[in-house]
């Protein structure tokens, strides 16, 4: 073991006793589920079942949903596998309480400090331990390996800041990959990074890519469609500060105004969007209010969590929020998955920034399926086409659909890899 890391273990069973404290602050404030703080330290709410136990893990709610294909995947392929999987946020421990199979466990991951961890693997036992991304927590990955726990780091992403200061710990940084038995980054660009921070890469595999089609509630989508009418309908999905402003004044442009759903990429923004949209004097409904969509609504402000599929499907037009913030005066975002409008062949327009999706934007471009727009004002002029002609836009949003098709896949080579890995048989 490196010096940093036997440090950072030193350092973390020091400040381990002060967790309680910390974690029951932030509960007040929020940040975590009061009512299950014992799991963060590593004492599990319910027993292990018994029989091999595959561990999946994703940090928050992109990661954690990202695992739902390959969730379904070992469910298929090994019924007799019991699966557990941890998520650090309220929000992604929410989501999954309605996304998961009744049969898949979740608990909260354990803060990385030794006795949590400890604590966390000597209860669960898993065989196989995959975790999504980017998560290089120290004391579990040791801990992990110590008990012969197999492990697998899928859809890695890496940026060049976490490289460059992984790379001032050049001997923890290869400590720490050497303790995986697969690595597998999501684009070339983080395997580079990897790879120069000592990783063993085997392949590619990106699980945003690996998914079916969102789904939604018939219900609900009915009662929606009725209250818009006979409106076009534009959806700007999981927008940035500054973005919704921006959008809903470029569609002011267009000469019939089309109806605009705003899905806030976090919706505790809601508030504060409200209240700017209606001192613009816009026709505002909250659907976490529970506001009713009226003939002069001109925004249906979508500020819950999980419908994604349910707006998507009501919309002609997506506008990809999180890819307009460098031209508007904000942060980059690095925009949003493509590949979840193209999926149900919606025509999408997406921003300049969309470094988060470099090759998934550049493919569905490529195939005619994905409008690039490198200013907010080019918008109108984007949508408008769109609108006016519905041939045009299934056309748009058929070649979505089929680029998408074929990213897809992507969850059977991940398969092939993972699938060595997972246990033979049952353990006590």
């Amino acid at each position: 073991m490196s010096l940093v890391l036997k440090a950072y273990s030193v350092v973390t069973g020091w400040l381990e006793p002060l967790a309680p404290r910390l974690l029951g602050a932030r509960a007040r404030r929020g940040k975590e589920d009061m009512g299950r703080l014992n799991e963060r330290l590593g004492r599990p709410s319910i027993p292990r079942p018994s029989g091999p136990l595959v561990w999946l893990h994703g940090v928050s709610v992109g990661e954690s949903l990202s695992l739902l294909p390959v969730i379904a995947r070992l469910r298929a392929e090994r019924p007799e596998t019991a699966i557990l999987v941890t998520s650090g946020t309220v929000t992604s421990a929410r989501i999954l309480a309605e996304r998961l199979p009744p049969d898949v466990i979740h608990q909260y991951a354990p803060v990385d400090g030794p006795l949590a961890t400890a604590r966390f693997l000597n209860h669960w036992r898993p065989s196989l331990g995959v975790l999504v991304e980017s998560e290089l927590w120290p004391n579990l990955i040791g801990a992990a390996r110590e008990r012969g726990v197999k492990l697998a780091l899928i859809s890695a992403r890496i940026t060049d800041k976490t490289a460059q200061g992984w790379g001032r710990t050049r001997g923890a940084a290869r400590t720490l990959l050497s303790a995986f038995d697969l690595i597998l980054p999501q684009d070339d660009a983080s395997a580079a990074r990897l790879e120069a921070l000592g990783g063993q890469v085997q392949g590619r595999a990106n699980l945003k890519l690996a998914g079916g089609p969102l789904t939604h509630d018939k219900g609900a989508f009915d009662q929606l469609s009725a209250a818009i009418g006979d409106r076009s309908v534009v959806l700007a999905a999981s927008t940035h500060p500054g973005e919704e402003r921006a959008i809903a004044r470029a569609l002011d442009a267009l000469e019939e105004v089309p109806f605009l759903i705003l899905m806030p990429r976090h919706p505790e923004r809601g508030g504060g969007l409200v209240q700017t949209l209606r001192t613009e004097g816009r026709m505002v409904a909250v659907r976490s209010a529970g506001e009713p969509i009226a003939l002069d609504t001109s925004v249906y402000l979508a500020d819950t969590l999980g419908e994604m599929g349910l707006f998507l499907a009501l919309a002609d037009v997506v506008v990809m929020g999180g890819s307009f913030g460098p031209v508007i005066g904000h942060a980059g975002a690095g925009g949003h998955n493509p590949l979840e409008p193209a999926r149900l062949g919606k025509p999408t327009i997406c921003g300049p920034d969309m470094a988060n999706w470099p090759d998934v934007a550049a493919d569905l471009e490529r195939a005619g399926g994905l409008i690039r727009v490198e200013r907010v004002e080019q918008l109108a002029p984007a949508i408008a086409p769109l609108l006016a002609d519905p041939v045009k836009a299934r056309a748009v949003g058929e070649r979505a659909r089929r680029a998408a098709q074929a990213a897809d896949a992507g969850l059977d080579r991940l398969w092939s890899h993972l699938a060595p890995l997972l246990p033979a048989g049952r353990t006590p």
